[in-house]
């Protein structure tokens, strides 16, 4: 165990925000399989997302071509700047700034931002990313039908890319510890693998069901109408084509999903 981010935080006087989700990772050993999990080649631009004290930071740049720190607290980022002079630091909100263009992403994610930072990434053009999440958050992205942990993120995800859990990480190797493990997930991006016309139609389908998951889908479909179609008479016109209708949201896997936007004429205009 790397007892040295707790010295730099203690030199520094700083006290790590939980609310901000400042858990750093402090076992070295889980940064250099994050890193091999990663397979960086000399050629490779990684961004890094929340780099804290740069545990992982300092192993990416063995490796990379070239390494961009994104860091929304001042402190961090100073320090980064300091002490690791060749990394690119942009000092920001991750989710306001400009990303610069990379072909990795290796992070170790703040737990607040982990959703809206991952689908910002499958938006992006990247080859791979090494992410550290949450345990269960991990576990809702990669469910099964049916299950409590399958959601809305389970499906945008798979839509997106490839999902593989790699490993769980102990709560000890961070500091402060938080209150669950973490898991180290692999993502590759790939085109839908189902039919799909109209990816956007898609999403506002995924989102209209799972606002109401434990309806059956003709009357989730029906409460999120106003995403889906022109009035409610337009969706109640397309209703008699659609598939699964009487079967609950949680229990459709995403292809059958994809079956009933598909049925449906499209977003809202």
């Amino acid at each position: 165990m790397d007892e040295s981010p707790r010295r730099v935080l203690a030199q520094l006087g700083i006290r790590p925000r939980k609310g901000l989700g400042q858990h750093f990772l402090v076992d070295s050993r889980v940064a250099a399989r994050q890193v091999g999990y990663a397979s960086i080649r000399p050629t490779d631009t990684v961004l890094e997302i929340g780099p804290g004290l740069g545990v992982l930071t300092r192993q990416l740049l063995d490796r990379a071509k070239r390494v961009i720190a994104i860091e929304a607290d001042r402190r961090f980022a100073n320090h980064l700047r300091e002490s690791l002079p060749e990394v690119d630091v942009i000092s920001g909100d991750a989710l306001k700034v400009d990303w610069p263009p990379f072909n990795v992403m290796a992070s170790n994610l703040p737990y607040q931002i982990s959703s809206p930072i991952t689908f910002r990434l499958l938006e992006h053009s990247f080859d791979r990313a090494v992410l550290m999440y949450q345990w269960e958050f991990a576990r809702r992205m990669q469910a099964k039908p049916g299950t409590a942990d399958y959601s809305r993120l389970t499906v945008g995800v798979y839509r997106r890319a490839e999902c593989e859990i790699l490993e769980r990480v102990p709560r000890n190797a961070f500091h402060p510890q938080p209150g669950v493990d973490s898991a180290i997930v692999s993502l590759h991006p790939r085109p839908a693998p189902f039919p799909l016309s109209n990816p956007d139609r898609f999403d506002a389908v995924v989102d209209a069901l799972f606002t109401h998951r434990r309806k059956t889908v003709e009357n989730g479909l029906r409460l999120g109408w106003r995403s889906l179609a022109s009035s409610e008479e337009a969706l109640e016109a397309a209703l008699p084509n659609v598939p699964h209708r009487s079967r609950r949201v949680g229990e459709l896997s995403p292809e059958e999903i994809a079956r009933i936007a598909e049925a449906l004429p499209g977003p809202k205009a």
